[in-house]
């Protein structure tokens, strides 16, 4: 973490990275907070070539943010992390310590809470039941989101349970009751009636044929914005419920970065308006 005011180089690492957001909402947030010097930019960096980029960065980077699919690398390659992010099992947050090494987080966690509370609506409780379509890098961060949200167990629907190991275990480590479940043999609409919270990891075409189903549950976030509506949110919409986004979940995960990269407070609405100016509107992108 930097106080120090003057020239300073931030940017996020993924591949493909070139239609990346992040420079939006940081770049916003720097100039909000009076960092005129600093600069937040893309670089093309994939999972093998993250180590050697991360460890010849000079004294004045103050932060990066990964993307897919290098963070399980940005894990590794960090002499300190979080307790989420090692529950996790993987890192989109690199913040530099004093020390001039790395620590590793995972805001994406704080991106599925925020996106839940502020556009889905949802109110934390006990003992509620979730379901979350995949098993990526997303749903393992979904899973500690919604342990912080109060839920006590999770539906994790794949298509192959095999490829699921890394997600249960990271389930394990957070320490929320998961069961896995077959694509092919699940009843999606008594699944949905049995669930507070929906969060789908998986591409639009895969829950289209269920959408109506899916769309009874009271909470939903489909981490697909592009294109949009999809199928999901147009049913969800049908019903005049409420759906939070890949998008919501860009911006609340942005907010931690800015502040661990920054040490100041993240300006929420001015990197709110400048994500809404990004996407031309398309999602109204609440904070509260």
């Amino acid at each position: 973490m930097s106080t120090e005011v003057g020239a300073r180089r931030a940017g996020v690492l993924g591949s493909p990275v070139r239609h990346s957001l992040s420079p939006v909402l940081h770049n916003a947030a720097y100039a909000a907070l009076g960092l005129d010097d600093w600069r937040y930019d893309t670089h093309e960096v994939d999972a093998a070539s993250l180590p050697g980029f991360v460890h010849g960065l000079g004294a004045e980077w103050v932060g990066l943010s990964v993307t897919m699919p290098g963070k399980r690398a940005a894990l590794a390659v960090a002499e300190e992390a979080t307790p989420r992010a090692v529950a996790v099992g993987a890192a989109n947050t690199l913040a530099r310590l004093p020390s001039g090494g790395w620590q590793a987080d995972c805001t994406d966690v704080d991106g599925v809470v925020g996106a839940l509370r502020a556009a889905g609506g949802f109110q934390p409780g006990d003992g509620r039941t979730a379901v979350i379509l995949g098993a990526g890098g997303t749903a393992a961060a979904a899973l500690a989101a919604l342990h912080d949200l109060g839920l006590a167990e999770v539906r994790l629907v794949v298509r192959e349970p095999a490829r699921a190991q890394e997600t249960v275990e990271a389930a394990r480590r957070v320490g929320i009751a998961v069961s896995v479940r077959r694509w092919a043999d699940t009843d999606f609409a008594a699944l949905a009636a049995e669930a507070e919270v929906l969060v789908s990891t998986v591409p639009t075409e895969a829950v289209a044929p269920h959408a109506d189903a899916l769309a009874t549950v009271p909470c939903v976030l489909d981490v697909i914005y592009h294109p949009w509506p999809t199928p999901l949110a147009e049913a969800v919409a049908a019903r005049d419920g409420r759906v939070a986004t890949g998008l919501d979940m860009l911006l609340h995960q942005a907010f931690g970065q800015v502040e661990q990269f920054t040490g100041r407070p993240a300006p929420r609405a001015v990197m709110r308006d400048a994500l809404r100016e990004a996407t031309r509107h398309v999602l109204p992108l609440p904070l509260d």
